[in-house]
């Protein structure tokens, strides 16, 4: 099973300043502990929304929009991909997972489980992506 944590951008992090030196210390420590156990796939920071872009579809075409973008609330300034066992797994490793802000700060991460080929398997085209699957390895 895999699990995103998914970190919430704030307005420091939309900002661009960077994580305290405590901060990047408690977050390495995490991920070295996900990896030691083996359940670390991936995990990175996210440029703020001003350097990125989105792409509106309608019936008649494509927009893009340039960032930055207002609702901070609802962008994402990071991540950590993890594969466990249960969602009880993820969910111990997740209330591990050090404050974003910094300890005494309001943060919050959420956390949602990612899809797996077998939720699929009556999907018409699925192997399509099965395919490309086995091209990972």
């Amino acid at each position: 099973m895999r699990f995103m944590i998914i970190v919430k951008a704030t307005a420091e992090s939309e900002r661009g300043d960077m994580p305290t030196e405590p901060l990047m210390a408690a977050m390495a420590r995490y991920h070295e502990e996900l990896a030691q156990a083996g359940v670390l796939l991936d995990g990175s920071g996210l440029q703020p929304s001003a350097k990125g872009w989105r792409v509106r579809y309608s019936a008649t075409g494509r927009t893009v929009t340039d960032g930055p973008f207002a609702e901070t609330k609802e962008l994402i300034a990071g991540y950590t991909l993890i594969q466990v066992r249960s969602r009880d797994e993820a969910l111990e490793w997740t209330r591990r997972f050090p404050n974003p802000r910094g300890e005494g700060l309001d943060a919050e991460i959420e956390v949602r489980q990612l899809f797996e080929m077998e939720d699929f398997a009556d999907v018409p085209g699925v192997e399509n992506f099965r395919d490309l699957e086995a091209l990972r390895g």
